[in-house]
């Protein structure tokens, strides 16, 4: 329930055009350049219509570096992509590391950048870019643990959990042995960490935080952190977890955890439509009307150690990717989904996404210029309402509608892998524009349609 609010002493600095000084957050590189309109701070509006892309540095190229990827920032606002998040950046600690490169998770410094990727002038370019673009930054957060490397270890090891033997230990009931746990019951050590994250809102301009392992640190610790950083500006909150007390006063948004495992079992036939029902009552019940929930069907975690979105979905891999575009919240495209990745990526060792267009670079375009532009998909904290259309077939056909402002969306998909004819119940009568074919259908009850296994449409009103 967090509110971003957008300053008034903000907006009163815009300006419209001609050339300007180097901005403070650049003031180590030279760039100047004639802008059309100043990035102004995030805030509720633009998160409403926003689709989120995870960033993964060094496997989306082969130079693996921020200057390759800057490159690309255009093509993702062409995606509809308005929130970046970028794991982490930091440099990575080598003491007790895995693989030959380690894990981006296991950070030595909070307040650097890993030379793996470029300096920190590079990063300053690529955030640049994306503001230029339209696009807020947010980038990984770890709090829960550092590498085993890093200076606190050394300077302040009461900032860290010790066992009985007053040993620093790895996170309890994880095998995550190449990080240190901290100890939150430390206020020092609070303090600092406070101070790390203002760091890069103040004087790298970064917008927010997707915070690792959140549910792990304490939530008052949040609800501390981010209010400190909105004397700073509005920011961006993402939770990776799905807490509802994360969401309550710290964070703007979570992870649907429930809702992504509940597209897998779909999808393999483990559950069907009436169990989707239950998890969007579930959320109702769980969550503030003000909440956002992240819809996805990859992420850095998925790909990398429960398989590709080929391997879990299958051939319902495009309708759940249009739905987690159609459902309440907000869709998430990782690193390689938009060039149709079918493979996993290595995550302690250097690997590359092929960039190679199929199938769902044009599908992501087409979702996310629906998502940008039609306020009956909005899904922040002003949401469309989703309501539940009936039909003959209620556990085999998925059917609803989301409606704001006299602008109403219409999903009708087939969710299982065989053929089915069906009759839409209690539907009033009403004209529509399919949003691919841009064929026009009339809905009404008693109205007989037919899909093929995993087959959608979305169905835009007159």
């Amino acid at each position: 329930m967090k509110k971003i609010i957008l300053s008034l002493t903000v907006i009163g600095i815009l300006f419209s055009c001609g050339k300007t000084k180097k901005e403070e957050s650049l003031s180590k590189i030279e760039i100047e350049e004639e802008v059309k309109e100043k990035f102004i701070p995030v805030h509720d509006t633009v998160i409403e219509n926003a689709v989120i892309y995870e960033a993964n540095i060094r496997q989306y190229s082969e130079e693996g570096t921020f200057n390759a990827f800057t490159k690309d920032i255009p093509v993702l606002k062409d995606l509809g992509v308005k929130v970046l998040w970028i794991m982490p950046i930091y440099p990575i600690s080598t003491t007790k590391s895995k693989g030959s490169l380690g894990s981006y998770y296991a950070v030595s410094d909070y307040t650097k950048v890993n030379p793996e990727f470029g300096t920190i002038e590079d990063f300053r370019v690529l955030v640049k870019t994306a503001h230029d673009n339209g696009i807020y930054v947010i980038l990984d957060w770890v709090a829960n643990h550092t590498g085993w490397d890093h200076v606190w270890l050394k300077e302040h090891p009461e900032y860290y959990t010790k066992d009985k033997e007053g040993n620093i230990t790895h996170t309890v009931d994880t095998d995550w042995t190449d990080v240190a746990d901290l100890n939150y019951d430390n206020q020092q050590m609070r303090e600092q960490m406070i101070q790390d994250m203002s760091y890069w809102i103040k004087e790298e301009g970064v917008d927010g935080f997707r915070c690792d392992v959140a549910g792990m640190v304490p939530v008052d610790f949040w609800e501390n952190a981010v209010a400190e950083l909105e004397k700073i500006k509005p920011v961006f909150m993402l939770a990776e977890g799905w807490e509802p007390e994360l969401l309550e006063n710290a964070f703007d948004m979570g992870y649907g955890w429930d809702t992504h495992h509940k597209m897998n079992d779909i999808a393999k036939g483990k559950a069907n439509v009436a169990e989707w029902d239950k998890r969007m009552e579930q959320i109702d019940s769980m969550y503030a009307k003000d909440d956002i929930l992240m819809n996805f069907t990859s992420n850095h975690d998925e790909n990398s150690w429960n398989g590709t979105v080929k391997e879990r979905m299958g051939d319902a891999k495009e309708v759940l990717a249009a739905l987690s575009y159609l459902a309440p919240g907000m869709p998430l495209i990782y690193s390689g989904q938009e060039y149709d990745m079918d493979k996993r990526l290595l995550f302690f060792d250097k690997d590359t996404i092929s960039k190679e267009k199929g199938v769902f670079f044009p599908l992501y375009k087409k979702l996310g210029k629906l998502k940008n532009t039609n306020q009956a998909l909005h899904g922040g904290k002003n949401a469309a309402s989703y309501k539940r259309i009936k039909t003959s077939d209620d556990t085999k056909i998925l059917a609803f509608a989301r409606e704001k402002e006299n602008n109403k969306v219409v999903f009708i998909a087939n969710l299982t892998k065989e053929k089915v004819n069906f009759i839409l119940d209690d539907t009033k009568e009403e004209a529509y524009i399919d949003y691919f074919s841009e064929k026009r259908i009339h809905l009404k009850t008693g109205k007989g349609l037919e899909l093929n296994p995993w087959k959608y449409l979305i169905l835009i009103k007159e």
